[in-house]
């Protein structure tokens, strides 16, 4: 009988997590959801208070559900503000996003609610959010709200280009 091969490391470890014991003993993503959605949005002050900054975001897995049919409407959500005396945490933004897939919304009312609460939370001097909606009948919506600080005028525009989608992920030259 010829001598049996060896198994890759990659292969072995590769069987043993198909065995629930293995499985078990993987303990780091614990055996319950992390977090829970929440409307909540939590925030910290802004560690340059005297300086217009923009803060831009991209959320690419924005989902709620059509009122009239209950089906998923999917979106990538572009944040851009310029805060004042608050910065909202990320975290907490992740889970306040996360709060709207069971709920039914039309894209006019969800881009508006979730601009509304951002405003409420950190008070920015300027907001605007963008919602791209993916296709639903053969028609892709997108839904820009702003919103801006009364008395507050931005600075003279310096226009260095714009933020390429998903450039911090992508551009790794």
């Amino acid at each position: 009988m010829p001598p049996r091969k060896k198994e890759s490391t990659s292969r072995s470890a590769a069987k043993a997590l198909t065995n629930k014991d293995a499985v078990a003993k993987l303990t780091q993503l614990g055996d319950q959801p992390t977090e829970l959605p929440a409307k909540s949005l939590e925030v910290f002050p802004n560690p340059q208070p005297k300086r217009d900054f923009v803060i831009h975001m991209q959320i690419p897995e924005f989902t709620c559900l059509c009122p009239k049919t209950g089906q998923p409407d999917f979106a990538t959500l572009y944040l851009d503000y310029i805060p004042d005396r608050a910065c909202v945490e990320l975290k907490s933004l992740k889970l306040y996003i996360w709060s709207f897939r069971n709920e039914g919304k039309f894209h006019e009312a969800v881009a508006n609610e979730i601009l509304d609460q951002i405003v409420a939370a950190t008070a920015p001097r300027f907001a605007r959010l963008t919602a791209k909606f993916w296709v639903r009948g053969g028609i892709f919506t997108t839904v820009v709200a702003e919103h801006r600080a009364r008395g507050w005028q931005p600075q003279p525009r310096v226009d260095l280009g714009q933020f390429a989608d998903e450039a911090s992920v992508t551009d790794r030259g």
